[in-house]
C-alpha cells in the first residue's frame, strides 16, 4: 500500500485506485463492477493466475484493457507458474522487476 501512495505522488495527473482481495469472486465482482468505466486496469492475480479460468473469463467480457503483473520473475519459478490463465486476455504482462511492475504497468497505458 506505500507503494500506491508512491505511485499516487509521483503521477497526480492519473486517478488511481487501489483494490486487494483473497476471494475470488470478490476479483471478478470487482472486474465486473470497473470494467466499462477505467481506462486500466493493473493487476496481480497471485496464484489465480495459474488456476483461474473464472478471472480470465471475467478479463475476456469486460471492455477496460488489463496489464497482468507479478513482483517475482514467475518463469524462474516452480513450472505450474509458468502458465497464466488470464494472459490471453490482458494487454501485456510485466514480471520480475519486483515493485516497480506495477509502475512499468502503469505507464504502459500512458503510452
Amino acid at each position: 500500500e506505500s507503494f500506491f501512495e508512491t505511485l499516487k505522488s509521483k503521477y497526480p495527473q492519473v486517478e488511481l485506485y487501489y483494490f486487494q482481495s483473497n476471494v475470488e469472486g470478490e476479483i471478478i465482482n470487482k472486474l465486473h463492477e470497473i470494467g466499462f468505466s477505467f481506462d486500466g486496469i493493473v493487476m496481480n492475480a497471485g496464484a489465480y493466475t495459474h488456476t483461474s479460468v473464472a478471472i480470465g473469463d471475467a478479463i475476456a467480457a469486460i471492455k477496460t484493457p488489463v496489464v497482468e503483473v507479478h513482483i517475482s520473475n514467475v518463469y524462474a519459478r516452480e513450472e505450474f507458474r509458468h502458465h497464466s490463465m488470464i494472459a490471453k486476455n490482458c494487454k501485456g504482462i510485466v514480471t520480475g522487476f519486483g515493485m516497480l511492475s506495477y509502475e512499468m504497468a502503469l505507464q504502459s497505458f500512458m503510452l
